[in-house]
């Protein structure tokens, strides 16, 4: 092993493909003849830390020796299939084949062509679980890597040259050829291609936009005789519109540009380190994983205890202050306390931990504000010393924030319902993919392909509130998952669970695996409110939601504005959708008179906004700045260069940074000047950015450009470019 801890001596197995790949002798003489098919490591000793891979101390024989076994499967299959590598394998051949139909493609034609195959049918196959999963496409995580590998089979099926969306196929044949060992991609099936479908086509606009942007960054390069995108430039098409850097280099080739790439990486390096610096200032009050580990070895699992209590005695096993341990920590210091057990939840599973306080024997308080799981059975309560002095080894009383938990409970409890309504209204693929159980509030995420209409939201929130009224009970039991299973209890995507689960039941309506807290009766919700549905990802779906006292509340505020508008408007409830209507109505027809006068005056001012023109050759340059919007500016510029066919119109606003329009009439286009010509000299003497079409141009020019000092130069400038 290539760390410190258990290791021993090894033996790989390999299989000779025979003389048609290559010379005898072993692996070390070709390793394409000799395939690695099995590894085992013979555990024996303890190694410590050394200076390389193969220097190393052994520090001893393990006490319970044993071998660590692992063989290739698929290289396994290859073998006794009798084809050339994994992925000609019969569950992988059928993506590859189904690549190859779609894209027009024949495999084994062209090696370039070959491995592109090959990734799709690899990376679908696995994007394919990962949904099975619950793993959401995303810029973080997880979520980020799964996005990464759906992109690439997209960008790998348009080099094969196929434009189409082509996601849902390749996932539904993923599916079909592992569904038989994994019955869970067919039960999920639905919901798994309505996500891939959903990233696809996210992605698909994507490439659409940024291949706008790149358009008009290499016109802008045109116009000012530059042949390197800057790395500005692709940063910007990478980092705020997500369009692949491989795709831009491609692109850049495709019309002899270059890109400036080692710009891009140091812009790229220096977002990760922002981002680094980010997380550690985020992270600050987190010990290093190596000293849970030392608390953990010291106090051993926490008992929690907090399902059916709210206060423990308990020994202050370790304390965690400054990210070492600590014997003791004073008043104000910020501490993370390991109890032998606690009533403290810790958060998992959706439920925000719990907050609350411990108080020492010696009378030394500290207030809890949070509590995590850094390790598998660690509970570390994390907060501050605010009387006296806490000290490993004492016996303390660790109480809970009563009210909050209970608001909590209230929160999780109306997760469990909505979950199960929304079962009932969508179907089984409405599967739980997230949520957050917080005082009072919750949000609960599901799969949809398109937005759960209002008519079904207000069903299912009638649903949970009758259930309500019905005052279920709600009670909990522990039971193999075997067990669990055959009674009906729901698993969630992306949970572990162990050998012995706890099933929480909402009467015989419910049942679902969770290790949270919960209240004893569906009653004690008092009510539940639904405050918003969105989008949060490509084919996922949000729900927040109030209950209990902060769901009444927030109604009951929502019932003295409605009030107040039906006084304000002098109508019934009923009609108020009637009456905003008719207002709004109104409203537009007074702003389109306003803005028909606005033209009106704009239209008969122009002359002396615009001034009289300089001829330059038999050009006509008009040039002048105005306190207007930018519509009215264009407006402006486009009529003016209407009314004269030879001119070159220079519009800027008076602020700074100055606005800028640069219009071209027909008959003053070419020999060299175009409004995309002209906008990019402006550019480069005064700085800004901007683009557009030969015949009209919009930008913004560098910041302390004056305008008298853009258009005194403008004669010059256009005299030049002639």
């Amino acid at each position: 092993m290539g760390v410190p801890g258990p290791c021993g001596p090894c033996s790989e197995i390999y299989f000779d493909r025979g003389e048609a790949y290559g010379k005898p002798g072993g692996p070390i003489a070709d390793e394409s003849r000799y395939l690695e098919v099995w590894n085992l490591v013979f555990m024996q000793f303890e190694r410590g830390a050394g200076g390389s891979k193969d220097d190393f101390p052994i520090e001893g024989e393990l006490p319970a020796k044993n071998i660590d076994t692992g063989m290739g499967l698929e290289r396994m299959a290859a073998i006794l299939q009798g084809v050339e590598n994994i992925y000609e394998i019969d569950t992988t051949k059928l993506i590859l084949d189904k690549a190859a139909q779609l894209s027009a493609t024949t495999y084994g034609a062209a090696e370039a062509d070959d491995v592109r195959l090959r990734v799709v049918a690899d990376h679908a196959r696995t994007c394919a679980f990962l949904l099975n999963d619950g793993v959401i496409p995303g810029n973080e995580g997880r979520g980020y890597v799964l996005r990464r590998m759906m992109r690439r089979v997209i960008r790998s099926m348009r080099l094969l040259g196929l434009e189409e969306p082509c996601i849902a196929e390749l996932i539904n044949v993923s599916i079909n050829s592992m569904k038989d060992q994994y019955p869970e991609l067919e039960i999920n099936r639905e919901r798994i291609v309505a996500a891939a479908i959903g990233e696809e086509t996210a992605f698909r606009q994507t490439l659409k936009t940024g291949s706008a942007r790149f358009e008009t960054a290499v016109a802008e390069l045109d116009s000012a005789k530059i042949s390197i995108i800057p790395a500005e430039r692709v940063f910007e098409m990478h980092d705020t519109f997500g369009f692949p850097f491989d795709l831009t280099l491609e692109m850049a080739a495709e019309r002899g540009l270059t890109v400036d790439a080692d710009g891009f990486k140091k812009l790229m390096s220096e977002q990760r380190e922002r981002a680094k610096a980010d997380a550690k200032s985020r992270k600050a009050k987190l010990a290093d994983l190596s000293v849970y580990k030392s608390a953990a070895e010291a106090v051993g699992t926490t008992r929690f205890i907090g399902y059916h209590a709210n206060s423990a005695e308990a020994k202050l096993g370790a304390l965690i202050v400054g990210g070492g341990m600590a014997k003791s920590a004073k008043q104000g210091e910020t501490v993370e306390v390991v109890l032998t057990s606690t009533p403290f939840f810790a958060e998992g599973g959706g439920q925000l931990g719990d907050s609350g306080r411990i108080v020492s024997s010696n009378g030394a308080i500290v207030e809890i504000d949070d509590v995590q799981q850094p390790i598998a059975g660690l509970f570390v309560h994390s907060g501050t010393v605010i009387d006296g002095e806490v000290i490993t080894g004492e016996e303390v009383l660790a109480e809970i924030d009563s009210a909050r938990r209970i608001a909590i409970s209230r929160a999780h409890t109306a997760t469990h319902m909505i979950h199960k309504a929304f079962r009932e209204m969508l179907g089984e693929s409405a599967t739980q993919m997230g949520s957050e159980n917080a005082p009072g509030r919750l949000r609960f995420d599901f799969p949809s392909p398109q937005a759960v209409p209002k008519t079904m939201l207000v069903d299912v929130e009638q649903r949970v509130n009758q259930l309500l009224i019905e005052n279920l009970p709600v009670t909990e039991a522990f039971m193999s998952q075997a067990d669990a299973m055959q009674i009906g209890a729901m698993a969630l995507f992306g949970e572990k669970y162990g050998d012995e689960v706890r099933v929480i039941s909402i009467g015989d309506w419910a049942k679902e695996l969770c290790g949270g807290t919960h209240t004893d009766f569906s009653g004690q919700l008092g009510v539940v409110t639904f405050l918003s549905e969105s989008s949060i990802g490509a084919g996922i779906r949000r729900v927040e939601a109030l209950v209990g006292a902060d769901a009444h509340s927030f109604l009951a505020k929502e019932h003295l504005i409605l009030n107040q508008i039906t006084e304000l408007l002098k109508v019934k409830t009923e009609d108020l959708p009637g009456r905003i209507d008719s207002l709004l109505n109104k409203l537009k027809d007074a702003e389109r008179a306003v803005e028909q006068q606005r033209r009106a005056d704009l239209l008969s001012n122009a002359a002396n906004i615009v001034g009289a023109p300089v001829a330059i050759g038999d050009l006509m340059l008009f040039g002048f700045s105005a306190d207007l919007d930018l519509d009215s500016l264009r407006e402006l510029v486009a009529r003016t260069k209407g009314d004269n066919a030879k001119s070159i119109v220079v519009g800027l606003t008076v602020s700074d940074p100055a606005a800028i329009i640069v219009g071209i009439g027909v008959g003053a286009i070419g020999n060299g000047i175009d409004a995309k010509s002209v906008l990019a000299e402006l550019i480069k003497r005064f700085g800004g950015k901007g683009g557009g079409k030969p015949e009209m141009t919009q930008g913004s020019l560098g910041a302390g450009a004056a305008a008298t000092k853009v258009l005194l130069d403008l004669p010059n400038l256009i005299a030049a470019l002639k």
